[in-house]
């Protein structure tokens, strides 16, 4: 890969990259936000609240979010996994029944592997869940409930990566998340049941006043530690 030898590492462009790329971000989480409907937030939460299996799928930069949704429905309670659209065209849908909910991500909505997969758990009785800038798309048409993002511009001087549009995305599955918390009593004493691991799981397992063990090793409550 060749190098910029006219790039200037100096303080002020390095501060101005910076400076440009966290306003980049900070505006479309913020124009996400002023974007976001009550009503079919509502209903999103209702459904992932209720749904006994959920799917995210996407591609790219959307299909990373939607690995981390699936990670925050699991840490919620609400059992999830992603499905790489290749997979679920070769039998990955099958985890899905009638009753369950996909979401499907996509910035302009014109991801053409996502429509087909939709078609068939639409058949199937899944509801569908989209996520994206373009409400006209197809797959926001196929959607039963859609939700907005809205990027200002992503972060590179071209205004081509998946950055803005990634952390607007993720700013919804993570809100997606706090609220099915609060609307399934999710609390920590649950949490601590199934992140026993790390410092998060030592913190958990200190506040419910009983010592972790996980790997063959026993944490002590919080304010404790044993390791040399």
């Amino acid at each position: 890969m060749s190098m910029n030898s006219t790039f200037d590492y100096g303080d002020d462009c390095l501060r101005g990259i910076i400076g440009r790329s966290f306003r980049a971000e900070i505006e479309s989480v913020e124009s996400t936000m002023r974007a976001m409907g009550l009503g079919a937030f509502r209903e999103a939460v209702r459904a992932l609240s209720s749904a006994a299996r959920i799917a995210a799928v996407g591609c790219g930069h959307s299909g990373i979010a939607c690995m981390h949704l699936a990670h925050l429905m699991c840490c919620a309670e609400r059992p999830a996994r992603f499905i790489a659209p290749s997979e679920a065209a070769h039998g990955g849908c099958g985890f899905l029944l009638g009753g369950d909910v996909a979401v499907f991500a996509s910035r302009g909505g014109g991801t053409d592997e996502l429509p087909p997969l939709m078609r068939l758990l639409k058949g199937r009785g899944v509801t569908l869940l989209a996520v994206t800038e373009n409400p006209s798309s197809e797959m926001a048409g196929l959607a039963d409930i859609t939700l907005p993002i809205k990027v200002t511009r992503e972060c590179d001087a071209h205004d081509s990566q998946g950055t803005s549009s990634f952390v607007a995305m993720c700013a919804v599955f993570d809100a997606l998340q706090a609220a099915v918390i609060d609307a399934t009593g999710f609390g920590p004493e649950r949490f601590a049941g199934i992140h026993p691991g790390g410092a998060v799981g030592r913190r958990l397992g200190g506040a419910m006043g009983h010592p972790v063990v996980f790997g063959g090793s026993s944490r002590g409550t919080l304010g404790e530690d044993h390791e040399s």
